[in-house]
This record gives structure tokens, C-alpha cells and sequence, in this order.
């Protein structure tokens, strides 16, 4: 009797044991619905004020996703942090750690999330078949995609950037016509990113007739007395900001000492939100700021995010006035992008997690216009977006904000970049970069 009941009593435990193990989902089966974001971020550093907001953004637009609408297609989402001090060197670190996915659940897009890593794992991931992501910076060239499958400068190139402020001038001065003789000169963070510009403003500069004038910044930029005594020296007429992180303030304060007025200073989209005006103080009233995601909380997307995410006590945004903030916003639109692709991938091959040649496919196949952009809360917020694998930039427009000592206003509607003019220069630096490399371009006619 006892020996009856010890087996009883084994069997039943066992049977409890393996009803629970049934109930309860394996990491495995969990994964086989479950799409991984890797998050490349930059939280300490001399770019962590920069970067916070972006990350804020973007997991609040990913939690809003799988908490409102229960995922992509039912697909959930998980994502975990690498820092990487928006240095190359950890951002390769943090790509190979994550391009094999989390527990099971693969890689579709992955997002560098700054210029350094961006350069350093073209390669990489295009080896590896895993998309990048970068919205407003990495490779110009990139936007030929017979030549970089899996690159992607989103929506606005630093080649396009250049041709909005220079558009955008033109506007301020009476037409293009008015450039002639003007003195243009670009204060410009010594790096990569910093000197992307320079073709596209020389290319300009020819067919315009403006002076240009270059002015470089050694990385962090912590001290500018050089660079704005060169300004008020040559005395030009507008001058285009293209520092990051702590450069930015320290550029609009010492501009202030030597007398240039911040209203004749046009940022870029990286010197461009409040974490970039405020440590400048009165230096900063007036400061003008090219943006593809334009400061502020009244958009349809930051009520829905208010209501579900941050009235909740979900939100991973520290500081409540960043909400709406430039980069706040910068994060929220990365990741709607992303997710974006992931859905439009999953039209061709299922609701379902995807692989990164998958992702690949949703990206040259986005197409958000005015009435998806309206559906997702977006509109206004960000400027329609197609691309295609001959296209992988899309958009090619900005808006121009300024900050008023307290917040970013709107000065302008979206102010496009002239892409025909740009594109030949493009065309010749991806062409140069396929004989360097030994590419074989892909036939976009044939794909489409």
C-alpha cells in the first residue's frame, strides 16, 4: 500500500510537472513568434544627452506596439540595450552580439545608431544579410541600392540635408538666383559624419555662385574660440552647423561671444533638439534647426503614447520634458520605420517573425503615404516615404524650426532637396565604390 501510494503520489507530481511545462511557453516557443530589435545606444559619453531621448523614444513606440496593438500582426516584439559610446569600435561589438538574434527570436533591420558603426559594418551586415537602418546618417551612396542591398540612409541623406539648408537660404534670401556672391561656411564636427557635406555643398556652391567656406571642429569640440574667430573673419552670410553632442552648445555660446547672431545659424538635424538649445541659455534664442521630425507633443502618436504608455507609468523617458523633444520624436520615427518594414515584409511572407534578407524585402517595398501615415499617428510628424531597391532614401525633405529660448516653432513646411541634381554625384560614388570592392550591381528593373 504504501509502494502503491509513493507511485500515486510520483505520478501525480509528474503529470503537474508536465501540465505546467505545457502551460508555461519554452524560450524556444516563445521565440517562434517574437521578433528581435537589437538596440545599439549611446546612454553615457559626450553624446548621452543626444542619445537618452532617442532610446526613450523608441522602446515607448515599441512597448505602445506590443501593449496596444499586440505586436506586428501578432508578432511580439523584445529588444535588448548594448551601449556603445557611439564609438566604432562598440558599436561593431554590439552588431556581432546581436545578428544572431535573442533566444531564437532573428534580426529583420538593425540600426547602428550612429555614423562611426554605420561606416564600419556596411560590410558586416551586408555579409551577413542584415538591413541597416540609418535615418539621417551613414553612406550617401547608399541610397543606390543595386550597389548596397542592405544599406539604407533613410529618409534624409547628408547630401539631401545640404540641399535643404541651401534650398531653405534661398528662400530666406529671394530665390535661388539671390545665392550669388553670398558667403556660405559650414562649421562641421572632424569626423565622417562632420565632413559628409562637402561634396554635395561644393557641387552646389558651382552652380549657384555662393562662396563656401569649411570651418572643422576636432572631435568633442569642447573649445571653438578658433573656428568662430575664422567666422566673424570672413563674415558670411549664414552659417550651416554640423557639430554633435556637446559641440552644438558650446558652438551657439561661443558664436554669441564673437558676435554672429544665432538667427543666422542653421543647425543640421543633430544640433537640432532642446538638449542641444538649453545648456546654451539666452546664447540660444533665435537658433535655426533643419529637422525630419520637428519638435513636439501634439501629434496623434504622442496622445496615444501619453494614454497607454507614459500616463502608465511605462514610459523608460527619466525626464517628463523631453517628451515631444526632437530626439524624443527622432526615436519614435526610427522605430515606426522599422516596424513599418517588418509589416510590409510580412505581406509577402507571413504574419511571423523575419530573417534579415526578409527585412530587406519590407524596406525596398515601404510605401507610407499621407493616408498610412494619418492611420499609424504619424502624420505631420513624418513626411511620406517610399523606396525601392534604386531608392533607398525616400523622403529628401526637412522642415526649419527655431528655438525661441523655450521651444522648437515651426518656420517652415517641408522644404524638399534638389535629389536630381544631387543624384549624379551619388551614382558616382556608389559606381566607384563597385569597382573598388568588385560589385557586381544588382538589376533593379528586373526586381521591381
Amino acid at each position: 500500500m504504501i509502494l502503491n501510494a509513493l507511485v500515486q503520489r510520483t505520478t501525480a507530481t509528474l503529470a503537474l510537472a508536465l501540465g505546467l511545462l505545457t502551460a508555461l511557453p519554452s524560450s524556444a516557443q516563445a521565440a517562434a513568434n517574437e521578433q528581435f530589435f537589437p538596440l545599439a545606444t549611446y546612454r553615457v559619453g559626450a553624446y548621452a544627452s543626444s542619445g537618452i531621448p532617442v532610446w526613450a523614444g523608441m522602446i515607448d513606440y515599441l512597448r505602445y506596439i506590443n501593449e496596444v496593438e499586440g505586436g506586428i500582426n501578432g508578432v511580439k516584439l523584445v529588444w535588448q540595450e548594448c551601449e556603445t559610446e557611439w564609438t566604432a569600435e562598440k558599436g561593431i561589438e554590439c552588431y556581432e552580439r546581436f545578428k544572431n538574434g535573442l533566444n531564437g527570436a532573428p534580426v529583420a533591420v538593425y540600426q547602428p545608431n550612429g555614423a562611426p558603426a554605420a561606416y564600419a559594418l556596411a560590410n558586416k551586415a551586408e555579409a551577413d544579410k542584415i538591413p541597416l537602418i540609418t535615418l539621417g546618417y551613414g553612406r550617401t551612396e547608399a541610397t543606390d541600392g543595386s550597389v548596397f542591398p542592405y544599406n539604407f540612409p533613410v529618409m534624409l541623406t547628408f547630401y539631401s540635408e545640404a540641399s535643404a539648408f541651401i534650398n531653405y537660404v534661398a528662400e530666406r534670401e529671394g530665390g535661388l538666383d539671390k545665392l550669388r556672391g553670398k558667403k556660405i561656411a559650414t562649421v562641421y564636427h572632424d569626423s565622417a559624419y562632420g565632413r559628409e557635406t562637402q561634396g554635395p555643398l561644393a557641387l552646389l556652391a558651382e552652380k549657384y555662385g555662393f562662396e563656401n567656406i569649411q570651418i572643422p571642429v576636432a572631435d568633442p569640440g569642447n573649445e571653438q574660440a578658433g573656428q568662430w574667430r575664422q567666422v566673424r573673419q570672413a563674415k558670411p552670410d549664414w552659417v550651416f552647423l554640423r557639430t554633435w553632442g556637446v559641440s552644438t552648445p558650446v558652438a551657439i555660446k561661443t558664436a554669441a561671444r564673437f558676435g554672429f547672431p544665432a538667427d543666422r545659424i542653421i543647425g543640421d538635424i543633430w544640433a537640432s533638439s532642446n538638449e542641444d538649445v538649453l545648456p546654451a541659455a539666452e546664447a540660444g534664442k533665435g537658433y535655426l534647426a533643419l529637422t525630419p521630425y520637428p519638435g513636439g507633443s501634439t501629434f496623434e502618436i504622442h496622445r496615444r503614447i501619453k494614454q497607454y504608455i507614459v500616463d502608465q507609468g511605462k514610459s523608460d523617458l527619466k525626464d517628463p520634458k523631453s517628451f515631444g523633444s526632437v530626439y524624443y520624436n527622432s526615436g519614435l520615427v526610427n522605430a515606426a520605420i522599422a516596424v513599418e518594414a517588418i509589416r510590409a515584409g510580412q505581406k509577402k511572407f507571413g504574419h511571423r517573425p523575419l530573417n534579415g534578407e526578409e527585412g530587406r524585402w519590407g524596406l525596398e517595398h515601404l510605401d507610407l503615404g499621407d493616408a498610412r501615415l494619418k492611420e499609424i499617428g504619424f502624420l505631420g510628424l513624418m513626411q511620406p516615404l517610399k523606396l525601392s531597391c534604386s531608392d533607398h532614401e525616400g523622403g529628401g525633405a526637412a522642415k526649419v524650426q527655431q528655438w525661441d529660448g523655450a521651444q522648437w516653432t515651426l518656420v517652415s513646411d517641408w522644404i524638399p532637396a534638389d535629389r536630381g541634381t544631387l543624384r549624379p554625384l551619388i551614382d558616382a560614388k556608389s559606381a566607384e565604390y563597385a569597382r573598388e570592392k568588385g560589385v557586381t550591381a544588382r538589376d533593379c528593373a528586373a526586381e521591381q
